[in-house]
């Protein structure tokens, strides 16, 4: 139902007929030749007119792939458990800002925001307000409806965000379009599933040397699409391939490392945390690079626009773009972040309070959905950017027994639940 881990799943869905994106790619290529697949990418998914998640973005049943807040709000309350947790750690700052990248249908956050109304008596004396960073206008519709319940104004021309509302709970939301235009202060950030849909660059080793993967129209079959070697060493081949790589196909994705270089920049000069969920490897796998259309996988290059586009997250390079800015944690399995966090003890509450049998089904199925090695358990992983003091005292080296011990971070150690 989500996503398939990459090299799972059966063959690419049949290719739809040739649409606009399509003709307008292969107008681009035959006059100015191949592009890299990091431009095809940013084309088929983000473009104005005809992008995937700018005019469908399908999350949800009824769309092209299925995320984890989707298959149980356990999964969110938890995430929600683990901001309160942190913020608990970190001495209850009096503000609070939850930045979330990429949305989806708001699904995540709206999980979250009702554990901040049940935990309402912890937080009260705390500032909370929501930022989602958001480039589909069709998505923030959505995101919109289901937090606000529709109740948004447009904000005005000389702000940073474009959209502004109240949540059901009472909090303020505000939509911008980058990261850049969320206010700076105490904040913890969210990124469910957005790394993996940021545009990558492929290489591939030859006898030759190192050359960049490329999009090109085939000159055999009019309209259709393939993948070349670049004849020579391009830019990027220079810039992103590290000296001691060792695998033959990599892939990388420039606009990640930016992001979390931002962000650990933001968390070392304002505090708070980051908490990335993604399918991914820690530097270990080669071509991951697929395509989803109606919970199928599909032939990335066939009918773009038409199928979201993804690649599995390489957390070394995440954790190499932090920059020793913040510490790091993880990334770790979904199945062992939930576990932690008490995903089996939410679930023996729920189901003891589920009157009806199949409730109580779909309780049990959405729990193998998230925690199965073989479905989500081991495909998603869970990393983390925090700031250093959080895990190590500043002046510890120099008076061990002088502080008491730092609480451990939920979910990347066993919450040890009273």
């Amino acid at each position: 139902a989500a996503r398939l881990c990459s090299g799972a799943g059966s063959e690419a869905a049949a290719a739809g007929g040739p649409g606009a994106m399509l003709r307008h790619l292969a107008r681009k290529l035959r006059a100015s030749g191949p592009v890299t697949v990091a431009e095809y990418m940013r084309e088929a998914l983000t473009n104005p007119g005809q992008g995937y998640y700018t005019r469908r973005g399908g999350v949800g049943e009824s769309g092209d792939f299925i995320t984890s807040p989707e298959i149980s709000q356990v999964f969110g309350e938890l995430i929600g458990i683990w901001y309160i947790s942190e913020w608990m750690a970190m001495g209850k700052p009096s503000t609070l800002q939850l930045v979330e990248l990429g949305p989806g249908r708001g699904t995540l956050t709206e999980d979250i925001l009702r554990v901040f109304k049940q935990l309402s008596s912890v937080i009260s004396k705390c500032d909370v307000s929501v930022h989602l960073v958001e480039v589909s206008p069709k998505l923030s519709e959505i995101q919109a409806v289901m937090l606000t319940g529709g109740k948004v104004q447009p904000s005005p021309e000389d702000e940073a965000a474009y959209m502004k509302g109240i949540s059901k709970t009472g909090i303020p939301i505000f939509w911008y379009r980058d990261i850049q235009d969320v206010p700076t202060g105490y904040s913890f950030y969210l990124a469910h599933e957005f790394f993996d849909a940021l545009p990558i660059h492929k290489f591939q080793r030859t006898e030759k040397g190192w050359r960049e993967v490329l999009v090109d129209i085939d000159p055999e079959v009019p309209d259709q699409l393939r993948f070349v070697l670049s004849p020579s060493r391009t830019p990027a081949t220079q810039n992103f391939i590290q000296p001691e790589e060792t695998r033959d196909h990599v892939e990388v994705c420039p606009e990640a490392g930016v992001i979390v270089q931002r962000l650990a920049s933001r968390i070392e000069k304002d505090g708070g945390a980051a908490l990335v969920a993604d399918y991914g490897h820690d530097g270990t796998k080669t071509d991951t690079f697929r395509g989803f259309r109606n919970h199928q996988l599909h032939d990335v290059l066939s009918a773009p626009g038409t199928a979201d586009l993804t690649a599995d997250v390489d957390f070394s390079y995440l954790r190499k773009m932090a920059q020793g800015k913040t510490a790091t944690l993880g990334p770790i399995k979904q199945r062992e972040f939930l576990r932690n966090m008490g995903i089996d003890l939410r679930l023996q509450v729920l189901l003891q309070n589920s009157g009806d049998t199949a409730t109580r089904e779909q309780l049990l199925h959405s729990y193998d959905m998230l925690m199965n090695p073989e479905k989500m358990g081991d495909c998603f992983n869970f990393f983390a950017l925090l700031p250093h003091h959080r895990l190590v005292h500043p002046d510890k080296k120099d008076k061990p027994e002088s502080k008491s011990p730092l609480p451990p971070v939920a979910g990347f150690n066993e919450l040890l639940l009273k």
